[in-house]
C-alpha cells in the first residue's frame, strides 16, 4: 500500500466557501424527487482531476445514499480501512468500479453498496445522477442519488469498511462548512475542499461530489 502524501486534517484552511446554505424546503423527500425529475440548468464544479482526467478512466459508481429520518435527511457515508491500495482510511460513499454484467451505473452503485454495507436496494429509491466525477486514482465515477427507507439492516464489508456514520444533509448542504486547504505534490500544488464533522474528515472526490450536489440543489 502506497503511503498517503500527506494528511488533509493537519493542513491549514487557506479559505471557507461560504455560499448561502440551501434552504431546508429544499431538502425534502418530495422536493428532491421533483428537482431530480425536472432539471433545471447549472453549472458542476470543476475540481483538478476533472480539469485533466486520466487517458481511458475506469467507470465506477457510488451511491450517494440520502437517509429519511425523522429529525430530516442524513447522509450515510463510511470509512474506508487504513490498507487499501485506493483511498485508504478516508471518508467515502459506497460504490465502486463497474462489472461486466452490471446493467449500468445506477446498478453498479447497487450492487456496490450491498457488498460493501449490506443495504439491500429495496430500500433505496433512484433519484437521479450527477455528472461524472473524475478521481486522481483513474476513475470516472457516476454518482447514484437514491433516498433510503428506513428501517433497515447494514452489515458492513470488514475488508472494505472500517465504519459506517451518518451527518445530517443539511450541514452538508451550507457552504458555511466546506473549508478549502491545498498541498503541495510531485505535481504541484492541489487544492481541495474538506468538511469536517464531529471527528470525521470528509475530503477529496467524496467533498467534490456533494459539493456538486449542493450547487445542483441551489440552482
Amino acid at each position: 500500500m502506497a503511503k498517503p502524501l500527506f494528511d488533509p486534517a493537519q493542513l491549514p484552511i487557506d479559505a471557507i466557501a461560504g455560499e448561502p446554505p440551501v434552504p431546508r424546503e429544499r431538502l425534502q423527500a418530495g422536493w428532491l424527487r421533483e428537482r431530480f425529475a425536472n432539471p433545471p440548468d447549472w453549472l458542476p464544479e470543476t475540481s483538478d482531476e476533472s480539469r485533466s482526467p486520466r487517458p481511458n478512466p475506469t467507470p465506477a459508481s457510488v451511491l450517494v445514499p440520502l437517509v429519511q429520518r425523522e429529525r430530516g435527511l442524513t447522509v450515510l457515508l463510511t470509512q474506508r480501512t487504513a490498507h487499501l491500495n485506493d483511498h485508504a482510511g478516508q471518508v467515502a460513499f459506497p460504490g465502486g468500479r463497474a462489472e461486466h454484467d452490471d446493467a449500468d451505473a445506477v446498478d453498479t452503485a447497487l450492487r456496490e453498496t450491498e457488498e460493501e454495507i449490506g443495504l439491500h436496494r429495496r430500500h433505496i429509491e433512484i433519484l437521479g445522477t450527477l455528472p461524472l466525477y473524475y478521481t486522481g486514482t483513474g476513475y470516472a465515477v457516476t454518482p447514484v442519488v437514491g433516498l433510503v427507507a428506513p428501517p433497515f439492516e447494514l452489515k458492513a464489508d470488514p475488508f472494505e469498511v472500517a465504519e459506517i456514520f451518518e451527518v445530517p444533509l443539511q450541514f452538508l448542504m451550507d457552504g458555511a462548512h466546506h473549508e478549502v486547504r491545498s498541498a503541495v505534490l510531485p505535481t504541484g500544488r492541489r487544492a481541495f475542499y474538506t468538511m469536517p464533522y464531529e471527528g470525521y474528515f470528509t475530503w477529496g472526490a467524496t467533498a467534490g461530489m456533494l459539493r456538486n450536489l449542493f450547487h445542483f440543489l441551489r440552482a
